[in-house]
């Protein structure tokens, strides 16, 4: 399944990302922010299990905002495998 997340506090704006039937992540794409880390990110997670990302990247925040776009990426996969269920 295609998913499609806006973001919250963060200077990327959405988060564009795949989950398949053994819930593993592809084709993680953000728009906007950090370029370079936002592709590193997509392909160090790329058919990683999505709940294990979930869990790394939760509560990690950017500088001094209370969210970063690794959480907001993990809120995402929440939500995602919420929807799956």
């Amino acid at each position: 399944m295609e998913y499609t997340y806006k973001t919250h506090g963060t200077c990327s704006q959405y988060i564009r990302f795949e989950i398949d039937e053994n819930k593993k992540l592809h084709n993680v794409s953000f728009v906007s922010g950090c370029d370079g880390n936002l592709k590193s990110i997509g392909r160090l997670v790329e058919n990683q299990d999505a709940e294990t990302v979930s869990n790394i990247l939760s509560g990690v925040k950017c500088g001094l905002k209370q969210t970063s776009c690794g959480d907001q990426f993990s809120i995402a996969i929440r939500e995602a495998l919420q929807s799956m269920n």
